[in-house]
């Protein structure tokens, strides 16, 4: 299954002023099986840990944190030699052990020459001690569920991912390949890109067992919160969670906390709110008023929508029949569209945007701001084949910007891009421009 994260791990190995990597994502997408499989591809050997898993491996870091102490013990820990130029330190779930996160200072200090990557939950960093937290001395990639281009791959039609990729404005790709890009499109909103149900759907094409997957990655997020929370906040983690899809299907402008806890405001549930944030598995899309850069500047903090970090994830915890997207039949053609905004939304942030929303009072809307170079980019997203968006009108009329976007599934490409080929809205801005 291959991972564009990959290229940007090579990147970090080969630079001279590498820093020991810290690997962040939600649980589930994929952070284990990419830094072994990267340690099984660039390095000879690897030395591989997990504070989950051997909790007594913590002990390796409590008479102190000398980088080059805690490597020779390594090495007589696991009976094998460490060379800096052909071992590669893994250490999983590091937020386990605060002391070996801590110690990644010492590396960056003391022992740069060996390359340590370490893997941890987006959470478990975020409630991490920040007095002890190595500040400046780690490099940071940041892991996301599968976009669709890597669901293609991962099923056999590289070269299909390939031809979207490279759209150029004035191109209509071939009924064929749209007939074919659309199939997949649908599989992909029912599947989503969590490693493990993607795997499991292209090995066996059984929904059913997919579902069981997906219900397992919620479940251990909803431990995840009874873990690691309060017994104050964990009602209210719960009520937001599981009030997104409601929230989302109603077509709300924006998140609206009483519908979470019934009677409850901004300041009740903020917490909560950020915990959720904080661990990666709710996405907030704050709006703004005016879209210049920067875009966090004009962001209206009390104003936004919130997702769920992967669109296969949203589908489960919706209740919507798997069979009601793989065949479109209208049954659920009210939810078709919040599934199509969640799509396109992580699609977005895998690439390296950060997207926003504008409203204008309430009268326009336009799903996702983006910034593009110097440029504000405004991008509606249609989960049919309609393009005109009353709403993109208003904003271009008012603004004039010099790049717009519309997502559909119209498969002509001129200021307009098919929504199979939304992960790769950069480049086709750069041919667009």
């Amino acid at each position: 299954m291959e991972r564009r994260v990959m290229a940007d791990l090579e990147a970090w190995w080969r630079r001279a002023d590498r820093k020991p990597l810290v690997l962040r994502g939600v649980r589930q997408s994929g952070k284990t099986w990419l830094l072994r499989e990267f340690g099984r591809r660039r390095f000879t050997s690897q030395i591989y840990l997990n504070f989950e898993k051997e909790p007594a491996l913590a002990g390796l870091f409590e008479q102190d944190l000398d980088a080059h102490r805690i490597i020779r013990n390594l090495s007589i820990l696991r009976n094998q030699a460490i060379d800096p130029a052909t071992t590669l330190i893994i250490m999983d779930e590091i937020q386990a052990c605060p002391p070996a996160l801590t110690s990644l200072k010492y590396f960056a200090e003391d022992a740069s020459e060996y390359a340590v990557a370490a893997a941890g939950s987006l959470l478990g960093l975020a409630i991490h001690d920040a007095a002890s937290f190595p500040v400046g001395k780690v490099d940071f990639l940041d892991l996301h569920p599968l976009t669709f281009g890597e669901f293609m791959t991962a099923g056999g039609h590289a070269r299909l991912a390939d031809y979207l990729a490279g759209l150029t404005p004035g191109t209509r790709p071939s009924p064929a390949l749209t007939a074919q890009a659309e199939d997949l499109l649908r599989q992909y909103l029912t599947v989503g890109g969590m490693p493990e149900a993607v795997a499991s759907w292209h090995a066996n094409q059984d929904i059913s067992r997919v579902e069981e997957i997906q219900q397992a990655i919620l479940d251990s997020y909803v431990l995840d919160m009874a873990k690691h929370a309060t017994a104050k906040v964990f009602p209210k983690l719960t009520a937001i969670w599981r009030s997104i899809p409601r929230q989302l299907g109603r077509a709300n402008d924006k998140f609206i906390f009483s519908q979470a806890v019934a009677g409850a405001r901004a300041k009740d549930l903020e917490d909560a709110l950020e915990w959720l944030t904080a661990a990666g598995i709710a996405v907030k899309i704050t709006t703004v008023s005016h879209p210049a850069i920067p875009l966090s500047s004009y962001a209206d903090d009390k104003h936004f929508k919130l997702f769920v970090c992967d669109v296969g994830l949203l589908r489960k915890m919706a209740e919507v029949p798997a069979a009601a997207i793989m065949t479109p039949t209208g049954a659920v053609e009210h939810f078709q569209g919040p599934l199509t905004e969640n799509y396109v939304l992580m699609q977005l942030i895998a690439a390296g945007h950060q997207p926003y929303s504008w409203r204008s009072g309430n009268t326009a809307e336009v799903d996702f701001l983006i910034q593009y170079g110097t440029e504000v980019v405004p991008i509606e997203v249609k989960s049919g084949s309609r393009t005109r968006s009353r709403s993109l009108g208003v904003y271009k009329s008012r603004y004039g910007p010099a790049l717009a976007l519309t997502l559909s599934l119209k498969p002509t490409v001129n200021g307009h891009l098919p929504l199979y080929a939304a992960w790769s809205v950069g480049d086709y801005l750069g041919r667009l421009g």
